[in-house]
């Protein structure tokens, strides 16, 4: 192969026109089966997942803290106003705007990977697409942006999880000590139901066991091994869709509408902020667009696919935020992990709720099998960003070894495992939820930069899916990214700076040395 200088490094390219060679050949040619209905059912399920029982009390509550502080407040009310926020203003009832605001965003950022992904007909990720469009570096830093997306994304889970599994407990009357059930950092404090102090904001000597637990006992099962079924998939899905289902119904006689004024109680940049967060709840609807090479008319059917899996979806959590944002006051579900199973909890105390103490269990059940399946796909897909960047030289080779008697990437999931597990047991849920969507939203950016980038280097490319209105919706989707990220606190871009500082450090240091195209020493 022929060795490359540094400049022509960090542009090198894989072959689109080897990859599509080899996908032309009859045992790795993709079936052109799915149509719009088929797209529409597989993006609801990679959609519809644990964010909705877990962020969304942040989401609507905001953050709160002692005293103002640059680094806590939003990026973009420090630049309109440059003044400090003592937090992060949260949606309030207008949290079913914020939904419908990232929801379009999604639909535009879902066209522009739908083009990206249909140049190249293999599966693969962001990752794989970058390397073979756009050249090295940028392979690389979404590469080790998807790894911050994947283990954020975990995190925030793993501790709803704990937040769902000490609930249960509760239910059935087991009280753990606090200590050994919530994150070692709480920026709001944790209080009980009677608003009595626990412990109060910052840290405390404590570790979420059971968010750590689940995470390696997730871990195991990947090393030895598992094979995701669609029929598992499907019950999987079908058990979160009648919890969600279930809920609304159930606690519709129990809503309180005075509980929705002030509709936007932090005006708009409380709906920013909080689409900011509930941006979570939406991460996974990029997988419609995947499917690009086995859909029979990628023209017509992937636009229908990913608008109706976003319609769908949005019908579904604005449902739930409504009638959550009704059942209970905004204000309380501050720093809340299991936002929805704790406010059934406090109504089911009352006079006449004691039928939402079985609805708590139900929803509970659905939350919990939700969480479980997010967990690990999301985990899986982590040690598997590893092992590919590996492969490709860019981390050492041990990422990339197999288990001799499970042929899975062992050593790559036993280290996802604990960067995932270790900061589960010691940050809270918004902080967590906070790097996932960073992460999440720049790559999107890069995406759509992308789809713009191709359309004048290569416009002779087939695609099987070209985005309509040239330049107009990627440029949109681009704008409105970075309008959600300018929603976080400064602090999560501080922290997303570094991230990519020590990425971009381990590369030159060592990734462009042992990279297929670095000229040899």
């Amino acid at each position: 192969m022929r060795r490359t200088s540094l400049p022509s490094q960090l542009l090198a390219r894989k072959s689109i026109d080897k990859l599509i060679r080899d996908s032309e050949e009859p045992e790795h040619a993709l079936k052109k089966t799915l149509g719009p209905w088929s797209l529409t059912a597989l993006g609801i399920g990679a959609v519809i997942g644990s964010g909705i029982f877990t962020v969304i009390g942040t989401a609507i509550s905001g953050e709160k803290f002692d005293v103002p502080s640059i680094p806590n407040t939003p990026l973009v009310h420090y630049i309109i106003t440059h003044t400090a926020l003592a937090g992060r203003p949260g949606a309030g009832p207008a949290i079913a705007l914020s939904l419908i605001l990232v929801a379009i965003v999604c639909a535009l950022t879902g066209l522009c990977y739908a083009e990206l992904a249909s140049m190249i007909p293999i599966a693969g990720s962001a990752y794989t697409y970058t390397y073979a469009t756009m050249g090295e570096l940028i392979a690389w830093i979404i590469g080790w942006d998807l790894i911050l997306e994947y283990a954020g994304s975990n995190m925030t889970v793993s501790v709803g999880f704990a937040a769902h599994v000490v609930d249960l407990l509760d239910w059935f009357g087991l009280h753990p000590s606090a200590m050994w059930i919530s994150p070692a950092y709480l920026p709001d404090g944790l209080q009980d139901l009677a608003g009595n102090w626990l412990y109060h904001p910052g840290w405390h000597f404590g570790f979420n066991i059971p968010a750590f637990l689940i995470v390696l006992i997730l871990t195991v099962i990947l090393v030895r091994g598992i094979r995701e079924s669609a029929s598992t998939n499907n019950m999987m899905v079908s058990i979160k869709l009648i919890a969600i289902l279930i809920f609304v119904f159930a606690v519709i006689s129990f809503i309180h509408p005075g509980n929705w004024h002030p509709f936007m109680p932090n005006g708009w940049s409380g709906v920013l902020t909080g689409g900011s967060i509930i941006f979570f709840t939406y991460i996974g609807f990029d997988s419609v667009s995947t499917a690009a090479e086995e859909c029979r008319n990628p023209q017509r059917d992937l636009p229908i696919g990913i608008i109706a899996t976003l319609v769908v979806c949005t019908v579904l959590y604005v449902a739930v935020a409504v009638c959550l944002t009704g059942l209970v006051p905004w204000q309380s579900m501050v720093d809340d992990g299991a936002p929805v199973v704790n406010a059934l909890k406090k109504l089911s105390l009352l006079p006449g709720g004691h039928s939402l103490h079985w609805i708590r269990l139900v929803v509970l059940f659905g939350a919990i099998m939700g969480m479980l399946s997010s967990i690990l796909v999301y985990q899986l897909g982590q040690s598997r960003v590893w092992f590919s960047m590996s492969r490709d030289g860019l981390l050492p080779k041990v990422f990339s070894d197999v288990h001799p008697v499970f042929r899975t990437p062992a050593f790559s999931t036993w280290v996802a495992g604990f960067v995932v597990a270790i900061p589960s047991g010691l940050f809270d849920i918004g902080t967590l939820a906070d790097l996932s969507n960073i992460g999440t939203l720049f790559a999107f950016v890069l995406v759509s930069v992308g789809v713009i980038v191709l359309r004048y280097r290569e416009p002779e490319r087939r695609r099987g899916f070209r985005v309509p209105g040239g330049p107009i919706i990627p440029a949109l989707s681009v704008i409105f990214c970075f309008l959600l990220m300018a929603g976080l606190p400064i602090i999560t871009w501080y922290r997303f700076l570094i991230w990519l500082v020590i990425g971009l450090v381990i590369y030159f240091s060592y990734s462009r040395h042992r990279s297929e195209f670095a000229k040899p020493r």
